[in-house]
């Protein structure tokens, strides 16, 4: 950073840490002992931009990188990868594995994320979600990790089915999981997701 960067308090753009993903499965065990919450077996990237040609070869890239069958795929009622648009114009890829196999599930979501990243696409990231969900309270919750930030915050819906957040659960979960992730210290960057595949009863 330069002298008048320092003067005029700008700072660079931290380097994106996709590592930090990795953190979520032992940040898993710590919100299961401390709220209930459980891994559902989703996640998902949020990236805007890319369409047309790039669009489809990405899709085709993605779903060879995760070595997804194609006949498989047609025959089972649950696709593992799958890709939609939201009201904001952004578009999510989800993906699916087995509730109890999180550390896939990440490894998934962090090569995805390399994929784009490698690719040229990186500009274009905005962020990952691991979904999560209370049996007994019939309630979801989302770790949010924000690409440019490199960090993580709590996504949590109120379990009424409304356009409110569950703000007193949300900051249960940053007290938690502060030893276990980076959690975002700006909370006006603690962003609504309404409508992310995998939250909210979508």
């Amino acid at each position: 950073m330069g002298i008048l960067d320092s003067l005029l308090g700008r700072s660079k753009p931290v380097r994106p840490d996709l590592d930090r993903l990795f953190a979520l499965p032992s940040a898993a065990l710590t919100l299961q002992a401390g709220t209930g919450f459980v891994p559902t077996g989703e996640g998902s990237v949020c990236f805007a931009g890319v369409e047309g040609g790039a669009f489809t070869r990405l899709k085709e890239e993605v779903r060879a990188l995760l070595d997804v069958d194609a006949e498989a795929e047609a025959a089972s009622a649950s696709d593992p990868v799958t890709f939609s648009g939201d009201a904001y114009g952004y578009t999510w890829l989800r993906a699916r594995r087995a509730p109890d196999d999180i550390v896939t599930l990440v490894n998934d979501l962090h090569a995805v994320n390399t994929l784009l990243e490698e690719s040229g696409f990186g500009p274009h990231l905005l962020c990952s979600l691991t979904a999560f969900h209370a049996p007994d309270v019939d309630h979801d919750l989302a770790l949010v990790y924000l690409y440019k930030r490199g960090t993580f915050y709590p996504f949590a819906p109120r379990a009424d089915g409304s356009t409110r957040r569950d703000s007193a659960l949300e900051l249960q979960v940053r007290a938690l999981l502060a030893g276990d992730l980076a959690i975002e210290p700006d909370l006006e960057r603690w962003f609504p997701l309404w409508g992310a595949p995998g939250v909210g009863g979508d």
